[in-house]
């Protein structure tokens, strides 16, 4: 079993899962968050579900399709923050509207972001996925526009990073989802200089 998916052959983002490979994501996901994906085994998952291995082997073909089935369904989530903020007219407004949704999605997923954002099988797969590239692309677009220079680009990078990393970190584990997002997203607002 090889360490990450191939990123060039994969299957588009829209591929719509059934219901057991819905199961099979978020038990991958979850143990992922706990595990790493590299400590994650198809054993485990199968475990975790009740499951044979041979049943989590009839959803997906290998370890590399689940881990490509966990990126595209987080992908997706996010792809629905930038075709909102896409949708608006104004670019301070749609700003608004994407830092509100990416903040929502780190807080409401923050148990698992950690393991998008540092696990080193999931940043090496993301850093060729194709469709994650050029939905980055347009989020940067958004948030920065599409010729932003040095001034506009080091902000953007460090509120990204920023944002997943505030969301998992340990000082504020013990923070409800309301105060956590209120937080971050005045801070983002600032950033920005975005009316709060």
């Amino acid at each position: 079993m090889s360490s990450a998916p191939s990123a060039t052959t994969s299957p588009p983002i829209a591929v719509p899962y059934r219901a057991a490979q819905t199961r099979v994501i978020a038990a991958a996901l979850e143990l992922s968050s706990q595990q790493g994906v590299s400590g994650t085994s198809l054993q485990m998952i199968a475990d975790a579900l009740g499951v044979t291995k041979a049943a989590v082997y009839h959803q997906f073909n290998s370890k590399d399709e689940i881990i490509l089935a966990v990126a595209d369904v987080e992908i997706a989530r996010l792809a629905a923050a930038v075709d909102a903020a896409e949708a608006e007219e104004c670019g301070p407004q749609a700003r608004e509207v994407l830092l509100a949704r990416v903040i929502d999605l780190a807080v409401e997923r923050r148990h698992v972001v950690s393991t998008l954002q540092t696990d080193p099988v999931m940043i090496r797969f993301m850093a060729r996925y194709e469709p994650f590239q050029r939905l980055m692309d347009r989020l940067f677009s958004v948030l920065i526009g599409k010729d932003a220079d040095a001034e506009a680009r080091v902000p953007a990078a460090m509120l990204s990073a920023a944002i997943g990393g505030a969301a998992a970190h340990p000082l504020v584990t013990n923070l409800d989802d309301e105060t956590l997002r209120f937080h971050l997203l005045n801070l983002a607002r600032r950033l920005f200089q975005l009316p709060g």
